[in-house]
């Protein structure tokens, strides 16, 4: 038997190809399918099967595109109600690969209803089960979220005692010694607790996640419907284009390069700049409402959360290349609405005569001085509640970046601002939100609070008293 797990660092996400006798299935694949097909004829491979072990929210899935240029039939739950032609697996159901590889579907709900997850079985070596691929059924440390767009139609509630006896009854049933492969590792929104490892096996899972640990199924489905972050705005959209099945990648055009007066004459039409360079650049300058969210952070996720997959985009990076793989990252979260791209970049800009805004970036020596420290800046740190608690400069307040929109009102725009995060890169991002909202008093906190404790300045561990 051939495995190999995919892992896409920008969307936490794994998928996997599992070969063996000439044929192969793909498990979860991401919407650049490219990968799959070469490494597929490089291992002597046919793929024949795509599966998809629930309809995604957090990203927009290749299965259709690869099933078509591969020409492979697509497995789905049973549940799923896709519009497109797919085979409706039961419990029990199985795929064969040649003489010895078999791959079993066990029905999982509790992510979603129409969750399932894949026993892989290789008899050439055991009649057990060697490993289960567990979709957002199971992570590593951490389980899926039963709050999701997946479950339109179900209470949390009710989707979380589905979770449960998943868990207990199909999963934790399994032999210790069977290695668990879940769809997406520390990171993702489909979890609050998952681990940076992207596998384990079912005995470390049951000893380790804090969700598997003996309790009745309603302590259960307390733990996991309270204090669940809001999911990201484009989770729906992602679903539903699942659902449908995405279009090809390649018949999406390529952003046309635009003189800045084009690119000006958008912008007043309405469209959002979208400046995908590194926080330290988009301070030094950049076009005006621009929001940053850079390429070389948690791209997709960031930019799926503070756009909305309706908005036309423009797109300002460093060359073509940092354009073209914006374009592709946006795609696989579902934004295909890019109207084009600053020719020249932000040197163009100015050169064209139009203004370029700043962010000015504050080190965290230069925050501690008393000059700034407490007297000139007000810190406003974007991470989440549990990051901040954990530890963060002393005297800020938190509004995490994903609520910062929505919760404009708690911060009083005369202020100066100093905006903090873990490593400076959400918090880049939430200056540029703030500056489209008339807050031009503010100055990002470079390293954030990494650097503020590794300098060896005072953290607090608990909210500041009101």
């Amino acid at each position: 038997m051939y495995f190999k797990q995919f892992y896409l660092g920008c969307l936490a996400h794994a998928s996997y190809l599992i070969g063996a006798d000439g044929e192969a299935v793909v498990v979860d694949p991401q919407r650049d399918v490219e990968q799959y097909l070469a490494e597929a004829q490089r291992q002597g491979l046919r793929i024949r099967h795509v599966i998809e072990t629930h309809l995604h929210a957090d990203f927009v899935s290749g299965h259709r595109e690869l099933a078509e240029r591969a020409g492979a039939r697509i497995y789905l739950g049973h549940r799923a109600g896709a519009t497109f032609e797919y085979v409706a697996v039961h419990e029990g159901d199985e795929i064969r690969l040649g003489q010895d590889v078999v791959l079993r579907f066990l029905e999982t709900p509790g992510h979603t209803p129409e969750s399932i997850s894949v026993l892989v079985f290789d008899h050439g070596v055991s009649t057990e089960p060697l490993k289960v691929l567990t979709g957002d059924t199971l992570f590593i440390g951490d389980v899926g979220r039963p709050d999701l767009v997946g479950s339109k139609g179900y209470s949390a509630a009710a989707m979380a005692g589905m979770l449960y006896d998943s868990l207990r009854q199909k999963l934790l049933s399994l032999p210790p010694t069977v290695e668990v492969y879940p769809a997406h590792g520390a990171g993702s929104a489909c979890g609050r607790n998952i681990s940076k490892e992207t596998s384990s096996t079912i005995g470390r899972e049951a000893a380790t996640n804090y969700a598997l640990q003996p309790m009745t199924r309603e302590d259960f489905v307390r733990l996991m419907t309270t204090d669940l972050p809001p999911a990201p705005p484009y989770f729906s959209h992602d679903a539903e284009q699942n659902r449908q099945g995405a279009v090809p990648l390649d018949s999406l055009p390529p952003p046309p390069r635009l003189a800045p007066t084009e690119f000006a004459r958008l912008t007043e039409e309405g469209a959002v700049v979208l400046d995908v360079r590194d926080g330290a650049a988009f301070g030094r300058g950049h076009v005006p409402g621009a929001i940053n969210v850079g390429l070389g952070g948690p791209f997709a996720s960031w930019a799926g959360t503070l756009l909305s997959p309706g908005q036309r985009l423009l797109i300002v990076g460093e060359n073509d290349e940092m354009v073209q793989e914006a374009r592709v990252r946006l795609a696989r979260v579902g934004f295909e609405n890019v109207a084009g791209s600053l020719a020249g970049g932000v040197a163009a800009w100015e050169d064209a005569g139009y203004s370029l805004a700043r962010v000015p970036q504050v080190t965290v020596d230069e925050l501690r001085r008393e000059e700034n420290y407490g007297l000139l800046y007000r810190i406003l740190d974007v991470r989440r509640p549990a990051e901040y608690a954990g530890g963060h400069i002393p005297g800020a307040i938190n509004l995490p970046l994903d609520r910062l929109e929505k919760e404009l009102a708690e911060l009083d725009p005369t202020r100066p601002w100093a905006v903090a995060c873990a490593s400076g890169y959400r918090s880049s991002a939430a200056c540029s939100l703030l500056k489209r909202y008339g807050y031009h008093r503010i100055a990002n906190v470079v390293g954030g609070t990494t650097a503020w404790t590794q300098a060896g300045h005072t953290v607090e561990s608990t909210p500041p008293s009101a």
